[in-house]
């Protein structure tokens, strides 16, 4: 079962080695952190804090590039974790004569997620990734006023 997940913020999460970037989602009762790389989560907090940058980013191209093309992105699958990592699927649609084609991408979470703040689609995690990776909502404290999408969390 899928359900529909939030991008509540991101920020630097606890990890052996120090402080690393992520994307905290929230879905069902839990938070699931997906660690990602420092351009990625600028590309993504950017985009949450409605701070544009001067030259389009690459998903900002990419978007351009498929909306030209007629095609949106109709939504972003968080499905599978496996060995510790993400899998994410990018569902596309376009249409051609009035009649729909979708075609699945496969992607890294954090280009769908980046994708997804954009173009404001919906975002679903399965059951499984949130079951091995979700936290209560207690297990992580957001930085600054304390309050979700404020740029910061920590993981207990």
């Amino acid at each position: 079962m899928e359900h529909e997940a939030e991008v509540v913020g991101v920020g630097a999460g606890s990890a052996p080695g120090g402080d690393v970037p992520a994307v905290i989602l929230r879905a069902r009762d839990r938070y699931v952190p997906i660690f990602v790389s420092g351009d990625q989560a600028r590309s993504i907090g950017t985009v949450i804090e409605g701070e544009p940058f001067d030259r389009p980013l690459t998903h900002d191209l990419f978007v351009e590039v498929l909306t030209e093309f007629g095609g949106a992105v109709d939504r972003i699958r968080i499905d599978d974790l496996t060995d510790g990592t993400f899998y994410a699927k990018v569902d596309v649609e376009r249409y051609e004569d009035g009649e729909p084609e979708t075609f699945v991408f496969d992607a890294r979470p954090s280009d769908a997620l980046a994708l997804a703040v954009r173009v404001e689609c919906p975002v679903v995690v399965s059951d499984e990734v949130i079951d091995e990776a979700g936290r209560p909502p207690d297990s992580i404290r957001f930085g600054g006023d304390g309050g979700e999408g404020d740029g910061g969390f920590e993981g207990r």
